[in-house]
């Protein structure tokens, strides 16, 4: 992993180990990807401003979030099926997050459960979830998370439906089965295929066995496809704002009336995000609207951001534009696929390694204190 020098050398080493279906997962958007794209193109059109002569020999890189202190303005996000990137991979995941001391986000479509990751990690997490058709699923989904002493639940409005993702058709992640081209693919990767062999945990922990005639994987993709709620409402968002007790955090928020909606309803902080080009293609980058929800919201709750984020100079832009913090999905997951919980450390690593001398080379002494005064304005070229 110390060959690693940036997430862009963790993407090609998970390139090169996992199954083509499964790097396609994370790594594909949706329909011609351009939201994708304009995720990583816009965090690149910003320029920082050099500044000199400041004593930067010391440097506070910590964040408080949602009343918690964290070593970095960091997140790992939901990310699905990461226990097929590697091995156990929700596991390996919380725990590099636990050891960096930032918060980690489980996806309701994790390989490992709930119940696998507290009992393993024994620190507490933050649950994502994923409204379902079936309510009483839904309601086991948040229960089973209050049991295993998770304090912040975050809900994910963007995906009602599920996005045209073309490579994911393609590979037969869907009802029609695996095929045959990615059955061949898979064998080329003996390392990844004897460790998933070694695991227990090959299917959708929270969902196996919670839930009734989904007994194997046609079943399992089946009710999957079908179930996914798009007559949630903010009149839903409300009832479980009412309902959970901990923090609520709202994931998918691209529109300032979106934004000040969240605020009405007591979320105590959102996600701006576009579900990293997963979702709608066409919609704009999470970091060009970030301003604009940032100053609509004012200090109603808090923002975080997410997509296009590969190094700790993109952390460092998207502080300087008004987030508090933000959440990392395939920068992570890249280093997971890259070598386990190894990977996912040199991951995190990276990140605050650059984020720290960026921090130092524009004259920032606290990750707390960043300000547009530490970028130049739009259109502004190197």
């Amino acid at each position: 992993m110390r060959e690693s020098l940036t997430i862009e050398d963790l993407r090609r080493r998970a390139q090169r180990r996992v199954p083509r279906m499964f790097y396609d997962y994370v790594e594909a958007g949706s329909w011609s990807e351009s939201t994708r794209d304009a995720n990583i193109a816009d965090l690149a059109d910003i320029v920082f401003r050099q500044r000199v002569a400041v004593d930067i020999s010391t440097r506070d890189l910590t964040a408080n979030m949602l009343g918690q202190e964290f070593s970095l303005p960091i997140g790992l996000a939901p990310v699905g099926l990461t226990g097929m990137q590697y091995p156990d991979g929700e596991i390996h995941s919380a725990q590099a997050a636990k050891a960096a001391g930032i918060p980690y986000v489980l996806s309701s479509m994790s390989v490992c459960s709930i119940e696998d990751v507290a009992s393993t990690v024994r620190s507490p997490f933050w649950f994502q979830l994923y409204v379902m058709r079936d309510r009483g699923f839904t309601e086991g989904l948040i229960s089973r998370a209050e049991a295993a002493g998770c304090k912040v639940l975050v809900l994910t409005l963007d995906l009602p439906i599920m996005g045209q993702r073309h490579a994911d058709i393609r590979n037969g992640l869907g009802s029609k089965g695996i095929s045959v081209r990615n059955l061949l693919n898979v064998a080329t990767k003996p390392q990844w295929l004897a460790g998933i062999l070694r695991t227990k945990r090959r299917s959708l922990g929270n969902l196996v066995g919670h839930v009734d005639g989904v007994d194997d994987a046609a079943s399992l993709r089946e009710w999957v496809g079908k179930q996914f709620d798009p007559s949630l409402d903010w009149d839903d968002v409300a009832a479980f704002r009412a309902r959970w007790p901990g923090k609520l955090v709202l994931k998918g928020i691209l529109d300032e009336d979106d934004a000040r909606q969240a605020a009405d309803i007591g979320a105590d902080a959102i996600i701006v995000s576009n579900h990293g080009g997963r979702q709608l293609d066409g919609a704009p980058s999470s970091i060009s609207v970030l301003p604009s929800i940032v100053a609509a919201v004012g200090n109603r709750v808090e923002v975080y951001v997410d997509g296009g984020i590969r190094s700790g100079q993109d952390v460092l832009k998207a502080l300087s534009l008004g987030a508090r913090a933000v959440f990392v999905g395939r920068a992570y997951t890249y280093g997971l696929g890259a070598g386990g919980r190894a990977g996912v450390d040199r991951a995190i690593e990276i990140l605050k390694n650059e984020l720290d001398q960026s921090m130092a080379l524009t004259g920032n002494l606290s990750a707390r204190r960043i300000d547009s005064k530490t970028i130049f304005a739009r259109g502004h070229r190197a």
